[in-house]
């Protein structure tokens, strides 16, 4: 299976991608209620994430990296630490992360 097809199946499935303007259509953007379920699939099914930018008002606002926090892009205490912050500053915010499949759970024959 591939990436993309895999993260619309799995990942992004029920949630509502928003389009804003943004420069990078390929890119899509959630509320932070989505993204919340977004980061809890990624958890769930070990993809790494590497970096996560919040948006506000059609500009970015911050980015933070799994390198930031000196952690693995699989471990989820940094992004769940990560999007816990941003959200303690700023409500209202569409957010996006920088993702990655591996190679082995894109591989399995049955993913629930």
């Amino acid at each position: 299976m591939e990436e993309q097809a895999f993260l619309d199946q799995h990942v992004f499935k029920g949630l509502k991608k928003l389009k804003d303007g943004f420069k990078e259509e390929e890119v899509p953007f959630f509320s932070a209620s989505d993204f919340a379920i977004l980061l809890e699939r990624a958890e769930y099914f070990g993809i790494s994430i590497y970096s996560i930018e919040p948006w506000f008002e059609g500009a970015i606002y911050d980015v933070m990296t799994h390198e930031n926090l000196k952690k693995k892009a699989t471990d989820a205490r940094w992004y769940t630490k990560a999007f816990q912050t941003f959200e303690s500053r700023q409500a209202g915010m569409t957010y996006s992360a920088r993702m990655k499949v591996s190679p082995k759970l894109l591989a399995r024959k049955s993913i629930q």
